[in-house]
C-alpha cells in the first residue's frame, strides 16, 4: 500500500460553525477548523503524526509540506453533527463498490487504526490525563468504552447484527467488536448487506463506514496522546 503521488486529494464537509476536511484516499485523515483554511490547515499540522501511525504498520506515506498540496475534488454540505464535532457527509467516492482489493485496503487500515489506539491505551494506563474545560473528559476506560459503543452503532447504521453477548473484559468486548466489523466489511464484497434498514431507513455504504470509524479511532488516539499528564 503506498501513495502514488505528493499530491492528496481532499473533501470538504462544511458547516455552519466548523469544517472538515478528509483525504478521499486515507480514511482517517480528517481534521475540523472553523472554516475551509482552518480545517486544511489543520489537516497539514496533522500530517506527520498521521504518517507515525502509518509507518508503524510499515505502510507508505508521505506527508504533504504545504496546503498547496491538497487538492479539494469536492464540497459537501455539512449538518448539525458537523457543527457539533464530527464528519456526517458521504463525499461521493464512498458510493463506489466496495470490492476485494478495496476490503483488503480498509482491513490493513483500520487495523493499524487500532493498533494506534491499543498503543496509546497502554501507554496511558496508570497516568493521569489531563481535564479538559471546567473539568470535562473521560478517563481512558470511558473513552475506550466510548470508542467500543460507537463502532458497535456504526454496525448497526451498516446492516450489522451483532449479536448480544456478555463480555468477561472490556478488551474482549473490543475484540469481539473489530471481529465483526471485518466480518461486516467481508459481507460487504460479496454484496451480503442490506441497502435499507427498517421502516426504509438508508444504511451506510461500506467505504462510509471505513471512513467514518476510521476518523474516529484516530481522533482519540491523539486525544488521549494529548491529555497524558
Amino acid at each position: 500500500m503506498t501513495q502514488a503521488s505528493n499530491t492528496i486529494e481532499v473533501y470538504l464537509e462544511q458547516g455552519t460553525k466548523r469544517t472538515f476536511a478528509g483525504a478521499l484516499e486515507w480514511p482517517g485523515w480528517c481534521r475540523s477548523g472553523r472554516d475551509e483554511a482552518a480545517a486544511l490547515q489543520a489537516m497539514i499540522g496533522s500530517g506527520p503524526r498521521y504518517a507515525s501511525v502509518l509507518h508503524a504498520a510499515h505502510i507508505a506515506f508521505h506527508a504533504p509540506a504545504d496546503i498547496a498540496e491538497l487538492t479539494v475534488v469536492e464540497r459537501l454540505p455539512g449538518t448539525t453533527t458537523t457543527d457539533f464535532g464530527a464528519p456526517d457527509a458521504a463525499p461521493s467516492r464512498d458510493m463506489q463498490p466496495f470490492d476485494q482489493a478495496e476490503f483488503e485496503r480498509s482491513e490493513k487500515l483500520l487495523r493499524t487504526y487500532w493498533q494506534a489506539f491499543d498503543r496509546a491505551a497502554q501507554a496511558a494506563t496508570g497516568k493521569q490525563l489531563r481535564s479538559g474545560p471546567r473539568g470535562g473528559g473521560r478517563d481512558l476506560d470511558k473513552m475506550t468504552e466510548h470508542v467500543l459503543g460507537s463502532e458497535q452503532s456504526y454496525l448497526r447504521a451498516l446492516g450489522w447484527k451483532l449479536q448480544k453477548h456478555n463480555p468477561a473484559s472490556l478488551s474482549e468486548e473490543l475484540e469481539r467488536t473489530r471481529q465483526a466489523v471485518l466480518d461486516a466489511l467481508a459481507a460487504a464484497t460479496h454484496g451480503e448487506l442490506p441497502e435499507r434498514g427498517p421502516r426504509g431507513r438508508v444504511l451506510w455504504k461500506p467505504r462510509y463506514f471505513v471512513r467514518r470509524a476510521a476518523w474516529h479511532v484516530l481522533d482519540h488516539v491523539w486525544e488521549i496522546e494529548d491529555r497524558v499528564i
